[in-house]
């Protein structure tokens, strides 16, 4: 499995956040989202967290999704 970490200083706690995702779009009847796990300062703290798609990358993924079934 490919994955993918970002890491960001959260400065008013002074928390690393670390994100590791395998960049799957899921969907589960309602919403288009990826799963994360985000760890602070190395620890876990949610796993498989839900971080939905907006709704322009929505937008952009069906038409790109639409179109190709034009080819």
């Amino acid at each position: 499995m490919d994955t993918r970490q970002d890491e960001k200083l959260i400065e008013g706690l002074k928390v690393l956040e670390t994100v590791e995702s395998d960049n799957v779009l899921r969907w589960d009847g309602q919403a288009l989202y990826v799963e994360q796990d985000v760890y602070h300062n190395g620890q876990l703290v949610h796993r498989k967290y839900r971080r939905k798609v907006t709704a322009e990358v929505a937008r952009v993924l069906l038409s790109v999704v639409a179109g190709a079934g034009k080819a």
